[in-house]
């Protein structure tokens, strides 16, 4: 017997009795129809022109879980039309709750000429409530003869219905780094994306960033429009950052907010990259480590409330190199431990300190940090921004001077948490503090270093937004008095 012969007659005649048979009366006695037409793919994604399928059976119900549009596809099976036709349908809400989304055309559609697809357009304006559905019908058209359904009973998609699914919206950046020049109002643009698409209602007054900012810009938006995949932003510099021997870098983070997750690349970083060249043998990092002493200090002193008045407030840290592999670009030989052996060599990055301690699980005093907060935890684990490792980066002027240069105060978020444990015995939740700013440094007598800078942190809980203190740190303890300056000053806050 022949299975591959009789497999193929059977399957043409499943064919035929289960498809309309507009399908196959293709002569001048074709019978024309009007019906829904709504496809999807093979992962549950409506097709939309110019996406085709003659193998796709159309669907008479719908799952949806996506805010954007959604566009329900219906046409009528005839010839060229030498008169227009119009058709008629309803759209009713299970719920009764028509002001969660909107129908275009209201009610009506056209086909005409060649034209034998419309379109009926879903949008929605607001969250609906659970268990909702739509339910489509095509009530009426202008010409007799039109068939309303399929010519057959099987799947006559006179009907589709909209079963409204719980929404999940999230957002995330398509592009993680833009590269500027670094003129004052250069703008770049950036988008943020909704895959299942977002209601603007409740994201124009919502905080979805947060940021390192290292350079001073503004931020604006498109208008939202019909568009809800998503959002374009506008960043325009508001200053000059022209130094070709310094990075200038801001990072702006998606963070989650209600109803809305932030997902996949949640930082996008705007960059003027160094042009200059740095030479490493400059090495303006060793100035401020001395690792054959345990407790060396940096010593510093930042511009600081006093009871109520401004004064220049002395602290000091444990200080130390940053370790990097010998093929970073800015590793500089420190020891080779005495042998030949090249794999127990250690290098450090010849630009960049940190802070932190030499050994145990407690923390130092990283910006005098400690003095901006009360109540504040000083463990390690729960407040592991008080060590900040790689806290400072050094650009000697002309790439290759060993007395002066510019400083950077290397964009991160930190840690820092209250005192105490909650009821279960765990380290109070953290603040998330983004740092950054920019100095400068230089020898102001032989062995002495100075380093001259603006910190800047930002945190809304904490204050507001971003503030930011002057500091100086010096190479050792011994350093000229400093004389007060003319400038507001930050105040403790109490964690």
């Amino acid at each position: 017997m022949n299975h591959i012969k009789i497999f193929s007659i059977l399957s043409i005649a499943f064919l035929v009795a289960s498809c309309s048979k507009d399908d196959y009366k293709l002569g001048s006695e074709i019978d024309p129809s009007l019906r829904f037409n709504f496809l999807v793919n093979s992962n549950n994604v409506p097709l939309e022109y110019p996406s085709v399928s003659g193998i796709l059976v159309p669907k008479s119900t719908y799952t949806n879980s996506s805010v954007k549009t959604l566009k329900i596809p219906v046409a009528l099976t005839t010839r060229s039309l030498k008169n227009a036709v119009t058709a008629n349908f309803s759209a009713v809400s299970s719920t009764n709750d028509n002001e969660s989304f909107t129908v275009s055309p209201v009610n009506q559609l056209v086909f005409e000429g060649n034209k034998l697809t419309d379109t009926i357009f879903v949008s929605f304006d607001k969250r609906w409530a659970a268990d909702q559905s739509i339910s489509l019908k095509l009530e009426t058209v202008s010409d007799p003869e039109i068939h309303i359904g399929n010519l057959n009973t099987t799947y006559p998609n006179d009907t589709f219905k909209i079963e409204l699914a719980p929404i999940t919206t999230n957002y995330t950046f398509p592009v993680t780094q833009y590269i500027v020049k670094g003129e004052m109002g250069e703008t770049i643009d950036f988008k943020v994306n909704f895959p299942n698409g977002f209601f603007p209602s409740e994201i124009e007054n919502a905080s979805i960033f947060k940021f390192q900012n290292g350079f001073e810009y503004s931020l604006t938006h498109d208008d939202y429009g019909d568009n809800r995949s998503s959002i374009t932003y506008h960043l325009t510099l508001l200053e000059d950052i022209q130094n070709d021997d310094v990075r200038y870098e801001t990072k702006i983070s998606l963070t989650s907010i209600a109803n809305y997750n932030a997902t996949g690349n949640l930082n996008l970083t705007i960059a003027k990259p160094i042009k200059s060249p740095r030479d490493v043998n400059a090495n303006p990092a060793s100035k401020f480590y001395d690792l054959s002493n345990q407790f060396y200090l940096t010593y510093g002193e930042n511009w600081f409330d006093k009871s109520g008045t401004c004064a220049w407030q002395a602290f000091n840290a444990f200080t130390f190199p940053v370790v990097v592999a010998k093929d970073n670009e800015n590793a500089i030989l420190y020891s080779d431990k005495g042998t030949a052996n090249p794999n127990d060599d250690v290098y450090h990055d010849a630009f960049k300190i940190g802070f932190n301690v030499a050994t145990g699980t407690s923390t130092t005093n990283s910006f005098n940090l400690k003095r901006w907060f009360s109540n504040e935890a000083t463990s390690g684990a729960a407040s592991p921004g008080f060590n900040i490792t790689s806290a400072l980066e050094f650009f000697p002027d002309k790439g290759n001077s060993k007395t002066s240069g510019k400083v950077l105060v290397i964009p991160q978020d930190i840690t820092i948490a209250p005192s105490g444990k909650t009821a279960d015995g765990k380290d109070k939740p953290g603040h998330i503090i983004a740092i950054s700013g920019e100095g400068t440094y230089k020898e102001i007598s032989t062995g002495l270093f100075e380093i001259s800078f603006e910190l800047k942190l930002t945190n809304d809980k904490l204050f507001g937004g971003t503030v930011s203190g002057q500091y100086k740190i010096y190479n050792n303890k011994t350093y000229p008095k400093i004389n007060p300056i003319n400038a507001d000053c930050p105040k403790e806050v109490t964690l």
